[in-house]
């Protein structure tokens, strides 16, 4: 049962409810399959196990879907965004249907993802609304997810899949306010993270002492450089955007490698880490981070921002995503 303004004129943010692999299949076959019909373009980003599973149940129909693996498009949920805004500009031209199924959040993301995956999924009003029309489901497993999350869940999307009846959620927090400064709580730093007051003329020095973390903790060549331009990156947004100067954290867990860049500034564009630059004169620091680090954290408090970059020990996924097969 489909309830709601189904005019289709509008980016239209669907969060479904389901508790097990019947209960998806259930919430997702319909959707997809109307989606055919309609001769609209569908793309499923999912986890390898539910592809599979969807592939088997299309039957002859699976190769009219396209399929892109959340594990590597999602890997940092900054660069999920950038994924659907290819589909859509890939996809949609000369007006043809779009329509998408995508679970970023599953029960075994680490906490520091999911916070950032529940902000990927307010920032998606922020990011296709008043743009063309296209319908993107969000699948929530009920039985895995804490109460929490679900009812997060109420607030990031406009409509609300519950029991297979659709309607609207009474709890959605709009478009507008899902682009507010995000300002939940960090895990504290050790005590004894490395620091450095920084400006312009200390950039160097940022380099230096992350590069020297990062040999201490064995970090690969390739992803230590990653990290240490990144960093840069962020430290030189600080110096022309933040007041001139800045302060780096710097230390190392069991998982990760993590460096904190605090300054006096203000993050007031929700969607600058998740903009590609239109040119070389743009402004790419944050969203170059997003494409070397395995999880960008930004905040915005009272007394400034922190951002957060986090490059785990295991290899990265790549950065890639946004180029899916059709089979």
């Amino acid at each position: 049962m489909r309830a709601g303004n189904m005019s289709g004129d509008a980016f239209r943010h669907e969060a479904l409810f389901y508790s097990g692999e019947s209960d998806f299949l259930l919430g997702t076959l319909p959707f997809i399959r109307q989606g055919l019909e309609r001769r609209e373009a569908v793309l499923v980003v999912e986890s390898v196990e539910k592809i599979a599973l969807l592939r088997r149940e299309l039957g002859e129909d699976e190769a009219l879907v396209m399929f892109a693996d959340m594990a590597g498009v999602g890997a940092n949920p900054a660069r999920i965004v950038p994924a659907w805004r290819d589909f859509v500009e890939e996809h949609g031209r000369g007006g043809a249907g779009l329509r998408g199924i995508g679970e970023p959040i599953w029960a075994s993301r680490p906490s520091d993802e999911l916070a950032e995956c529940q902000r990927h999924e307010s920032l998606l009003n922020v990011a296709f609304a008043g743009g063309r029309p296209w319908r993107l489901l969000c699948p929530y497993d009920t039985s895995q997810l804490s109460r929490d999350v679900i009812d997060e869940a109420r607030r990031s999307h406009a409509f609300v899949v519950e029991r297979h009846v659709e309607l609207p959620s009474p709890h959605f927090r709009g478009a507008a306010a899902s682009g507010g400064a995000f300002d939940g709580p960090l895990s504290p730093p050790p005590e004894g993270a490395a620091t450095l007051t920084f400006d312009a003329s200390s950039l160097g020095d940022v380099r230096r002492a992350v590069a020297g973390i990062g040999v201490a903790a064995g970090m690969d060549v390739e992803r230590l450089a990653d990290l240490v331009t990144a960093v840069n990156e962020v430290a030189t947004n600080s110096v022309r955007h933040g007041g001139g100067s800045g302060t780096l954290l710097v230390w190392q867990d069991s998982r990760s490698v993590l460096c904190e860049v605090r300054d006096r500034g203000r993050y007031a564009e929700p969607l600058a880490d998740r903009r590609r630059p239109l040119s070389t004169r743009e402004p790419s620091g944050l969203w170059l981070a997003n494409r070397l680090c395995d999880l960008v954290q930004i905040r915005t408090y009272p007394t400034g921002t922190v951002v957060r970059l986090i490059v785990r020990h295991e290899p990265r996924q790549p950065a890639a995503g946004w180029s899916w097969a059709v089979s």
